[in-house]
């Protein structure tokens, strides 16, 4: 669905906690939460205003966010 909000708490509500404790303790994870949050604005503008952008831009913006959101998962589910 375009303009769905794919926010982390959105995403995983059964690690909120986890994420709000990594955000705080773990630099690095707070960084690749905060790019997530980032990309995922970006995305959600873009199409919800019907933003015109070249598609293989579009596409590398998608991409980055679902890696970072791969990265994000391997980290809250170990």
């Amino acid at each position: 669905m375009l303009g769905e909000n794919h926010a982390l708490f959105i995403e995983y509500p059964e690690h909120q906690d986890r994420i709000k404790e990594l955000k705080q303790s773990d630099e690095h994870f707070k960084q690749m939460a905060d790019r997530y949050h980032q990309l995922d604005h970006k995305i959600r503008g873009l199409e919800g205003n019907n933003i015109p952008t070249d598609d293989h831009h579009f596409t590398q913006l998608k991409l980055e966010r679902l890696q970072l959101k791969d990265r994000i998962y391997s980290i809250l589910s170990h």
